[in-house]
């Protein structure tokens, strides 16, 4: 005779395995007609929020540009960086565009488009500062600041065992503290920083170096985040990026914020 608690555990792994098979059938049957799309909205030049409150940015154009190519209507939900990912899962919405980079460890947890592009990870330090360049001695006792939740926290950790590491949960927070003389450093993507410091808040800094790079820390690139499953949109998405960058509408949007090629390597 089967006992309540085995039934209770049955059932328990009978709904397991549901979720399993429903989370490896994905979108199959799915018409795609509506993709939301999560973003920060903290990261500029690539997602920020303007005087309004809209979102904007490359991350922005370049979702606006890929769902015009798909022929489905986008809507924008704005989510803290650290909780993106569960979001995703969660169904708060169906795409993640929002600088993610495709790092083995991400990947274990959602599905990744191709990229979209591709800049390494750089150090910026006050103008007035002796650190000489970006190597672990010259780093070492110093403290940095750096988004956490980020392949460039994962960088600092790495390249600067010796370094005070101090984690931040956004950008506009170790922006403060540099500029406010509370710290030695601070890590971020190249364009990130470079825009930063050509900006009046940023004039307390200058671009130190870029940092190694390590497809195992920094991945293949940024790309779009989406469920496990989604193969199907994963391919709309895919096709829509090849297409945008065939037409022409890609350097448009890049020319917009950047002086260089953003798509990178």
């Amino acid at each position: 005779m089967r006992t309540f608690k085995t039934l209770l555990l049955t059932a328990a792994a009978l709904s397991a395995l549901a979720g399993v098979a429903a989370a490896q059938s994905g979108d199959a049957d799915k018409t795609w007609t509506e993709v939301r799309i999560g973003s920060e909205g903290a990261y500029p030049p690539f997602n920020f929020l303007d005087a309004s409150g809209k979102l904007q940015g490359f991350d922005i154009d370049i979702a606006n540009a890929l769902c015009q190519q798909m022929k489905v209507t986008c809507t924008f939900v704005t989510n803290d960086w650290d909780g993106m990912i569960p979001a995703l899962q969660n169904d708060r919405f169906d795409a993640v565009i929002a600088s993610m980079s495709i790092t083995p460890e991400r990947e274990k947890q959602v599905l990744f488009t191709n990229k979209y592009y591709n800049t390494p990870g750089a150090l910026a330090v006050p103008k007035d500062s002796a650190i000489a360049d970006t190597t672990a001695a010259s780093l070492s006792g110093k403290t940095i600041g750096v988004q956490g939740s980020t392949t460039h926290s994962q960088a600092v950790e790495t390249y600067f065992p010796d370094a005070d590491v101090r984690v931040y949960p956004t950008a506009e927070e170790y922006k403060l503290d540099i500029e406010n003389g509370r710290l030695d450093a601070v890590s971020d993507d190249i364009v990130v920083l470079s825009q930063w410091i050509d900006s009046p808040e940023g004039a307390c800094c200058k671009v130190l170096g870029s940092l190694p790079p390590s497809e195992q820390i920094y991945g293949r690139g940024a790309g779009i985040a989406l469920r496990k499953g989604d193969e199907k949109l994963k391919k709309m998405f895919d096709d829509a990026i090849v297409a945008i960058r065939a037409d022409g509408t890609y350097k448009t949007i890049q020319d917009k914020y950047f002086k260089f090629d953003v798509y990178g390597q």
